[in-house]
């Protein structure tokens, strides 16, 4: 009972001391508000609502490519990655919300010890005990426990609560990232579709070409010059449509890589013409942004880890209330070693330990983790302009090249009408073969440029979706 009762005033003691702490200065960080603009720029709306609001198969209405975007989220193997450290970092957190109970173990030894017969202990034996040997045998539970008077195991345990949640969020922000890599590959396959199309157009009329200038060339009507350069432009064409094949089939191997398949052939049966995405995109405004992107939510994240890491190196600064008990049976003889009550044995022990001097260890490691805390303060508001960086990005791009697209479509028609007039004048002996190869290059190359504008713009919509936090939903 008197054991007890000074446990009891060591509590009380413990309590008095805790009392007098929570007067001491607080040293939590206040919530940390990035400097935002109102609205983002190159947008006109402030509108709260936002188009990563939807869900990517709200999003991307191409059944081909949510099909893609379905296997990826299930095989890609960084999202894999990403998931399995989620699952661990949810053990730690299990785990964690035991720390608050004691530490409990169970031991049994057994010792036979014969000292020298020429030392003390060996002449002490034989004197009074009658034997050249001592056995000693145990068998106890012990039990150890620290009071959480100053917040460390609290802080302890909110550490392991949000690596949990930076775990989640950086899952999150990879299956974006997924999400966006796949469809940005599907539209650049889409687009070498239709650049193969019409260079295997942009071929038959160089072939048609060739065949009108070798007539005329027999006729006596032009020089070879004008073979050799009808016959050089059908090779070019040729050139490029065995590069477009080669292209087509590393976009095919990357796209398949992707989703976590072995390099193959993409099924696919629309044009790029055909694909579409949301026209009328609304941004929202950068505050909803912030809540929404899983990369800069689990920034936030590492910055009330890093508070909770300098709740822990204060805690440390201040003295220790630990409670030890062991209990269990002891003998010298193994015959009665379970031998009751005899053999029954017990303690408690209950002690406030300070640190006094630790080489400047602790103030050094306190120092270190608010410095660290201040870096990751800088970190979360540098990801927040980034992100804002990467939505005004977006915007601009897409704005962009919508006039772009529309610039040109229109090159692309007059071009191609320039190539009607340069091969009826040609027949008729009205231009010479110059111009109508030039006609039929720099309609190639128009053509080729709307496909690649319009896959740009497929993609700007992308980069915005991804950029204002959609595709993990």
């Amino acid at each position: 009972m008197n054991i007890i009762t000074k446990i009891k005033e060591i509590l009380i003691s413990s309590v008095v001391v805790a009392s007098a702490v929570s007067c001491m200065p607080k040293l939590a960080l206040d919530k940390v508000n990035p400097e935002l603009p109102e609205t983002f720029k190159y947008t006109a709306t402030a509108d709260t609502a936002s188009v990563a609001d939807l869900e990517w198969r709200q999003f991307f209405k191409d059944p081909i490519l949510q099909n893609l975007i379905e296997k990826g989220i299930k095989n890609n193997y960084d999202l894999q990655i990403a998931l399995k450290q989620v699952a661990s970092s949810q053990e730690r957190l299990n785990q964690a919300k035991y720390l608050q109970y004691p530490d409990i173990s169970f031991g049994v030894s057994g010792q036979i010890s014969r000292p020298s017969k020429n030392s003390m202990n060996g002449q002490s034996l034989n004197l009074f005990l009658g034997q050249s040997h001592v056995e000693d045998y145990n068998a106890a539970f012990n039990l150890s426990w620290e009071a959480d008077i100053w917040g460390k195991i609290k802080n302890q345990q909110e550490v392991s609560r949000v690596q949990y949640l930076q775990t989640y969020e950086a899952s999150k922000a990879i299956q974006t990232q997924v999400v966006a890599a796949i469809a940005q590959g599907y539209y650049n396959l889409l687009m070498l579709d239709k650049q193969m199309s019409v260079a295997k157009s942009n071929l038959e009329l160089s072939k048609n070409t060739l065949d009108v200038t070798e007539k005329i060339w027999k006729g006596g009507e032009t020089t070879s010059l004008g073979v050799q350069q009808a016959k050089a432009r059908t090779e070019s064409t040729e050139l490029l449509i065995t590069q477009l094949e080669q292209n087509i089939a590393i976009q095919e191997n990357a796209l398949s890589i992707l989703v976590g398949e072995n390099p193959d052939k993409i099924s696919r049966t629309i044009e790029m013409s055909d694909s579409s995405l949301p026209q009328n995109i609304s941004a929202g405004i950068p505050a909803a942004m912030v809540s929404r992107r899983p990369d800069v939510r689990q920034q936030e994240l590492v910055l009330l880890e890093s508070n909770s890491l300098v709740g822990i190196a204060q805690a440390s600064m201040y003295p220790a209330l630990r409670i030890t008990a062991n209990g269990g049976v002891n003998s010298f003889k193994i015959d009665n070693w379970f031998q009751i009550p005899a053999s029954l044995f017990g303690s408690v022990l209950g002690g406030i330990t300070q640190p006094i001097f630790q080489k400047k260890q602790l103030k050094t490691d306190l120092a270190v983790a608010k410095i660290q805390r201040e870096k990751n303060v800088l970190a979360f508001r540098q990801s927040v302009l980034n992100a804002v960086g990467e939505v005004s990005d977006a915007l601009v791009s897409n704005e962009n090249l919508k006039l772009q697209e529309v610039k040109a479509s229109e090159q692309v028609t007059t071009l191609k009408d320039g190539i009607k007039s340069a091969e009826l004048l040609y027949r008729g002996g009205m231009a010479n073969y110059l111009e109508v190869i030039t006609a039929q290059t720099n309609s190639l190359q128009a053509e080729l440029n709307l496909a690649s504008i319009k896959r740009q713009r497929l993609s700007s919509i992308v980069d915005l979706y991804r950029a204002l936090g959609g595709g993990w939903k």
